[in-house]
């Protein structure tokens, strides 16, 4: 039987639920924020109509629970509103009635207004449930940080408690008009009372009369907020009345609204800060080892001593190094050597006690030392012996007695208005040429050679930059047969013509880049460019030509010298058999690094290794004895002043035959005419150099030339 308070239950029409849900959709979708694609949302409503309409068809006499939660859902999709809930009435009020399961429209009128309004209702019930719930949470969360808050401040407060307590600086808080509120112990300490005796009391009366003015007016600038913090020396007064200097840091603390609240003062105790400030200035211009004035605090009191020396007498400047300091540090430790140092500069000021003078250490085995000149000051001469002399008498260290000598570049009576800075300048000049000389020289300065030293120091840090921007060029000068003068190889050199000094020799290029050890990578490029340009010409011109390349003593000690010759073969594809090296005989003699065994690894690999000699030649071939020698290149000027019969021509008619002897080729540098030639090819010498064979030119100028002999046969 069928319930008689029930009507049969239609299926549902999707022509009639789907496009009314669709509409609900799109109207509730317009008016705010829902979150849910549109898709989504629309089938969510779908499934709310259907809950809708099966509460129509119900029997009215109590409802399900769908309603409710249909309710609670528009809630959760942001549909509650009062205009939302008016779209929801209007769309289903009018809707519900034109669907054919809902007719005769008459019979279910009376159920879809009962229905829409118990929607209406669940809606508003679960809003309000949803709101109370969000201020019962909003409740908690203030309270927790109310609770929070109190918490933090009473932590905060015992935190600023305990600092204030153990701080050895002394605390002081003052409301804005001075008066005490907070004291800490230190504070009491300082000033010999007990804190809560200062508590209450007035900041400003702590201070010493004649400063607590000006620090009211400090204090109202900081209040004023024309400074963000108040530092300073200040006095302090004792409770006995005794002044006391204390270092003084002010600043305000602010309450609620960034409002100025109170004055927090922190007092040190002057008295060690400033012994321990002068402490540190005296060390700051001082050296800890020899507790002598360091650079720093010398040349302050340069500065000062030259204002007020003598028109006359002028005063003395010594820059003294110890020479191979590095021997006494390596070899007996950084314990001895310091020993040595104390040593030395006690026997310096032991020489100098008689004078007004300054003595310094620069820094490492460096000393300097400033003679205010008087009527009975030694001349440098007498002075500089004196030091040497002193200096020379061992000096016990750990039972061992240590002696350097020592190199000295001296000053003398330099014009009262020349600065400090530009004589030490000359002074490290001085020593830099007294120690070229060798150990235990001394120079003195003379102002042409400091302003040449100057120049050439210049050059030398501006090379490096010139030589990267190609600046720095190859050169070359023919190697000529002197039975012929047909040119057999060439010498690469380097060229250089800085702006404003001309063009500078190979000799000038090579002085110049030993001094910052530019010499190593721009021989190795000098090496390369050179096979590469005699390569070019023997493919070109059809000359197989020899190469030439004179190394440095830096170089010819370079033990990585044989790496970078076999690797510009290797790259250029040169013949090492064409390749002509030349080592200088002082570092063979000397037997310099890895000279020496550079010169047999380069003859090895088939290149042909050239010594230079010096003076006569005689020291050269000894040297070449039991070395793979290939050639010996000697000076042509040995020949200027010496007539053909004298011993000196005589001797050198011999170099030839003796170099011939230990399986060399004699070649001669500086030919100049055909009598030089004639006399050498007289000797048995084979190739020449000089200006009479062809002075250093560009390659493209050279090439012109390599077809036609140099001369002749003279």
């Amino acid at each position: 039987m069928t319930d008689p308070g029930r009507h049969p239950v239609p299926e549902p029409s999707e022509d009639g639920r789907r496009p009314l849900a669709r509409k609900w959709a799109y109207l509730l979708g317009g008016i705010g924020y829902v979150p849910l694609a549109h898709a989504g949302f629309e089938t969510e409503l779908a499934a709310l109509l259907d809950a809708v309409c099966a509460e129509v068809h119900g029997s009215g006499q109590e409802r399900t629970g769908s309603l409710a939660a249909a309710g609670a859902r528009l809630v959760e999709l942001n549909c509650a509103d009062g205009q939302a809930l008016t779209v929801t009435m209007d769309v289903l009020g009018k809707g519900l009635l034109t669907l054919p399961e809902f007719r005769p429209a008459e019979q279910f009128a009376e159920r879809v207004v009962g229905v829409l309004g118990a929607l209406a209702a669940s809606v508003v019930t679960a809003a309000q449930g949803v709101t109370l719930a969000q201020q019962e949470g909003l409740k908690l969360s203030l309270l927790k940080a109310v609770r929070d808050a109190k918490y933090e401040l009473r932590t905060a407060q015992a935190r600023f408690d305990e600092v204030a307590t153990s701080s050895a600086s002394g605390i002081l808080v003052a409301d804005l008009d001075g008066t005490l509120v907070t004291v800490n112990a230190a504070a009491g300490v300082m000033l010999g009372h007990a804190p809560d005796e200062l508590t209450g009391g007035d900041l400003f009366a702590l201070v010493h009369p004649d400063y607590a003015p000006v620090l009211r007016e400090d204090y109202r600038a900081l209040l004023a907020g024309k400074v963000t913090r108040i530092k300073q020396s200040q006095r302090l007064l004792r409770r006995d009345g005794e002044p006391v200097s204390v270092s003084l840091t002010a600043s305000l603390l602010r309450g609620a609204g960034d409002e100025p609240s109170h004055f927090v003062t922190v007092v040190e105790d002057g008295t060690e800060l400033v012994l321990l400030q002068n402490e540190l200035n005296r060390q700051a211009l001082h050296d800890v080892l020899t507790g002598l004035p360091n650079r720093q605090c010398f040349s302050t009191r340069m500065e000062t001593a030259l204002g007020k020396a003598d028109p006359e007498l002028g005063v003395t400047l010594l820059r003294l190094e110890l020479d191979a300091f590095a021997v006494v540090r390596d070899g007996l430790g950084e314990r001895a050597a310091e020993q040595l140092l104390v040593s030395v500069a006690q026997r310096l000021k032991s020489v100098l006690a008689g004078e007004k003078a300054l003595l310094a250490r620069f820094g490492g085995a460096e000393f300097a030392v400033l003679v205010e000149n008087a009527p009975d000051t030694p001349d440098p001469v007498r002075l500089v012996h004196e030091l040497r002399q002193e200096l020379a008498e061992p000096a016990y260290v750990d039972g061992h007695g240590l002696a350097l000598s020592v190199s000295v570049g001296v000053v003398n009576r330099p014009a009262q208005d020349r600065e400090a800075a530009t004589l030490l300048r000359e002074s490290h000049q001085a020593l830099r040429r007294a120690k070229a000389g060798g150990r235990g020289q001394w120079e003195l300065s003379h102002p042409e050679q400091n302003r040449l030293d100057r120049e050439t120091d210049a050059l030398a840090a501006v090379m490096p930059g010139a030589f990267e921007h190609g600046d720095v060029q190859a050169r070359y000068r023919p190697l000529v047969r002197l039975a012929d003068g047909v040119v057999h190889g060439v010498e690469v050199l380097l060229g250089w013509d800085p702006p404003g000094v001309g063009a500078l020799s190979d000799q000038s290029c090579r002085r110049l880049a030993e001094i910052t050890g530019l010499m190593l990578p721009l021989g190795e490029w000098l090496l390369g460019t050179g096979c590469r340009q005699v390569g070019w010409w023997r493919q070109r011109l059809d000359r197989d030509l020899r190469l030439l390349v004179s190394l440095s003593p830096h170089q010819a000690a370079d033990t990585d010298l044989l790496t970078r010759v076999v690797g510009v073969l290797d790259e250029t594809r040169f013949p090492a058999e064409r390749l002509l090296v030349e080592l200088p005989v002082p570092a063979l003699a000397a037997d310099l690094g890895e000279t020496r065994d550079n010169l047999q690894a380069l003859a090895d690999v088939g290149v042909r290794p050239v010594i230079s000699a010096g003076g006569l030649g005689t020291g050269a071939l000894a040297v070449a004895a039991g070395l793979p020698v290939h050639g010996v290149r000697l000076d042509c000027g040995l020949l200027d002043g010496a007539a053909p019969d004298s011993p000196v021509a005589g001797l050198l008619r011999e170099l030839p035959g003796l170099a011939r002897r230990v399986g060399a080729e004699v070649i001669v540098d500086g030919l100049t005419t055909a009598g030089r030639a004639r006399f050498w090819l007289a000797t048995g010498a084979e190739l020449a150099l000089g200006d009479y064979c062809g002075a250093p030119c560009r390659p493209e100028e050279l090439a012109a030339t390599l077809g036609e002999p140099a001369w002749r046969t003279p």
